[in-house]
């Protein structure tokens, strides 16, 4: 009988579910040469492999399998293996970013559940907060429910926001929840009590006594997974991880058999939210933190070239072959959100503040009725995906209409594992999207892509602009797999003069994946002014989390010297409905601290919101605490191999600016410190390309990556 190790549900309590060599830290982890990041995204699945005999990063890309990610994830590494020059054995990390529960709670490809909270708040998921998304609508789309109201009970228990107990269950109380539950056919189990984040003593002794009857069931309790107030919040937060549990747990175990099938045996690490990866036993358990796991790689990647660059202000635009995502570096930080959606339904949860939108080089383009032409947010997928894959693709998307037009070269897309065709891409797109509109192939082709880019940069200005941001003030940093050839058309709409071309941008997003520490963070609500009458109970929260997070890492193996706890404070001013959270960093925990992080409340408020109110009280709704236990780095060369002997410089015909021209196209890895390329012009790698367009030039910068310079005066 094979090991398993212990799984930590969201409940606090053990079950047996993940193989020993997938869920535990092997010994000789660290000493093995050869660490693995994994982005699997909704088309292609990324590697970023750093190898430490020789200290240089290479890159390998291949189709999602959409049935079954591991499989993609397993072959992948076993071909980037017999390329590279690496076999399993040699593999000490795989840390792994991964979409599976974002696209189950997408594609509502999740389990039956049932949710349990206090008698009278059956009805919380529906009623949400008041407030219409759609003001002008006739017929405004309600906000989704995960679990319906015949699967929603009520417990006669009552908790006061202090904690203290009005009405304590009974016997008879617990036992009619069991009952309730035991009559419908479910997998797991939400469990949502009011003000369970002041005390959890109700929730506690309830999951005790389904665990005991009903063992079957996946329990997730609010006081675990979010103990933080507002009901409506915490309670979509909680049926989300209990909806996911199921899920992620059965990947997690296929990943699991596939890896002990081929005797590979890594330490695996899983991406969350917030930047940080974590055991797959506490992915298992709370996998409402892996929602943003995937594009949060991106944006730590980012941070990092950020201050590799000296480049304080970096706006990060991730676009693959799904989604675009962006992400903001602003004063060498990242933004975290307490608060976040994922197709309306809120998640009350530490993440990277991360803007995304259905836009990516599968995404469908469509004439509707009244003639008008729409991109996405539907995408092709890996399978069949666009038309020029030729696995079945109908409908033209906008990796079509770059083909169509010579951005992309058919014989060498995916390093020349998978040949394009470029005469049934144009086909489609005249048919469908031509034809309906009156125009020829190359204006509708080109229309798709101009429709694209405005849509690209609506994006980048909203996540500038809420913030009181200035996009001309920034520096665009461009990867995934189809961003770069759309790159300077966007910065030119928004007014950006620089962009940066990170080397193996297709997976970049793997990089920041690959540099992840282990993170968890935690959260306890206990509103009250913010004066120096607060100093007792921050010090003994702090101290209480603090605890907690030691706990944590040395679970993970963390030793002490490689802890690091980071504090905030969830504030506003009384009388509001919102908080802003202020990074606490060395200041002490005592009469002065206070009133040096009011003072920065009060200055993070006036340049959110532009205007300030210090006379008025602070209140402290939250405290938040990020237990970081520190990876080892990769020691990377800075020169990285060249793996094509295909010519430095080439010529195509490129459609650029309503007509065709003959344009120089380039390997990228024949581009050096002296060359300077002005456009129109292509640069090519092997899995993705950059267009350099008209009045931008493009040379080579710091450790390879290429930086383009808008040349022209702006109007």
């Amino acid at each position: 009988m094979r090991r398993l190790d212990r799984v930590d549900n969201a409940d606090g309590h053990a079950h047996q579910l993940l193989p020993h060599a997938v869920g535990s830290r092997s010994m000789n982890a660290s000493t093995k040469p050869v660490r693995i990041g994994v982005d699997i995204g909704g088309t292609f699945t990324d590697l970023q492999i750093f190898d430490a005999r020789d200290g240089r990063i290479v890159a390998y890309k291949l189709p999602t399998t959409p049935e079954d990610p591991s499989i993609a994830l397993v072959e992948g590494i076993k071909t980037a293996g017999r390329r590279y020059g690496f076999t399993l054995s040699d593999v000490g990390y795989l840390m792994h970013g991964t979409t599976i529960a974002t696209n189950a709670v997408l594609e509502r490809k999740l389990p039956a559940g049932a949710l349990v909270t206090t008698a009278g708040f059956e009805d919380v998921l529906e009623i949400g907060r008041h407030y219409r998304r759609e003001v002008y609508s006739i017929h405004p789309q309600p906000v989704p429910a995960l679990i319906p109201r015949n699967r929603r009970f009520g417990f006669h228990e009552r908790m006061r926001f202090d904690g203290t107990a009005e009405r304590v269950p009974t016997e008879a109380d617990i036992d009619a929840v069991i009952t309730q539950l035991a009559a419908v056919d479910i997998e797991t189990v939400a469990v949502a009590l009011l003000h369970a984040y002041a005390n959890s003593d109700h929730e506690q002794r309830l999951a005790d006594r389904i665990r005991k009857a009903l063992p079957r069931l996946d329990i997730s309790l609010s006081s675990v997974i979010s103990p933080e107030i507002r009901e409506y919040e915490r309670t979509s937060t909680t049926v989300l991880n209990a909806l996911l549990q199921p899920v992620v747990r059965a990947y997690i175990e296929r990943l699991g058999a596939r890896m002990r099938a081929e005797a590979f045996a890594p330490h695996l690490l899983i991406v969350q939210s917030n930047g940080g990866v974590c055991t797959p036993a506490t992915a298992a358990a709370e996998p409402a933190r892996l929602l943003l796991s995937g594009p949060s790689g991106g944006a730590m990647a980012a941070l990092e070239l950020a201050r590799q660059f000296d480049e304080p202000n970096l706006v990060a635009v991730d676009m693959g072959g799904t989604s675009f995502d962006v992400s903001v570096v602003r004063d060498n930080r990242l933004e975290i959100v307490t608060l976040s959606e994922i197709d309306r339904l809120p998640v009350r949860l530490p993440m990277i503040e991360i803007r995304t939108i259905g836009a990516g080089g599968g995404s469908i383009a469509r004439v509707n009725a009244a003639r008008q032409m729409t991109v996405g947010p539907e995408s092709a997928g890996a399978r069949p995906g666009p038309v020029c894959y030729s696995r079945g693709g109908t409908e033209p998307t906008v990796t079509d209409a770059n083909l169509a037009l010579g951005r992309l070269d058919a014989a060498t897309f995916l390093g020349g594992a998978m040949a394009l065709d470029r005469d049934a891409a144009r086909a489609a797109i005249l048919a469908r999207a031509g034809d309906p509109l009156g125009f020829d192939t190359d204006a509708a082709a080109a229309g798709i892509l101009r429709l694209t880019n405005t849509n690209l940069a609506a994006a980048i200005r909203v996540s500038l602009f809420e913030k009181g941001l200035d996009p001309r003030d920034f520096t665009m940093l461009s990867f995934g797999g189809a961003g770069s050839v759309h790159a300077c058309a966007v910065a030119d709409e928004l007014g950006i003069r620089r962009i940066i071309f990170p080397v193996d941008a297709s997976t970049f997003s793997a990089r920041g994946v690959l540099m992840a520490d282990i993170e968890h963070a935690f959260g306890r609500s206990g509103v009250r002014r913010f004066d120096g009458s607060a100093v007792a109970w921050v010090r003994s929260c702090f101290e209480s989390l603090k605890a907690e997070g030691a706990a944590r890492l040395e679970a993970d193996g963390i030793a002490p010297d490689d802890r690091q706890f980071e504090l905030s404070a969830d504030l506003r001013y009384r009388g509001q409905a919102f908080e802003l959270s202020v990074p606490w960093g060395e200041i002490s925990l005592d009469d002065d601290g206070i009133g040096e992080i009011g003072l920065r409340f009060h200055a993070q408020h006036a340049q959110r919101f532009s205007y300030a109110s210090p006379e008025d009280a602070i209140e402290l709704v939250t405290l938040r605490l990020a237990a970081i236990g520190r990876m080892a780095r990769p020691q990377i060369s800075a020169e990285q191999p060249s793996h094509t002997d295909s010519p430095t410089a080439g010529r195509r015909s490129v459609y650029v600016n309503g007509q065709w021209q003959d344009v120089a196209t380039w390997r990228r890895d024949a581009i050096r410190d002296s060359l300077e390329i002005v456009g129109p012009a292509i640069v090519e790698e092997d899995y993705t390309a950059v267009y350099v367009a008209p009045g931008w030039s493009l040379a080579r910068g710091r450790d390879g990556h290429l930086v383009a310079v808008n040349n022209e005066e702006l109007a």
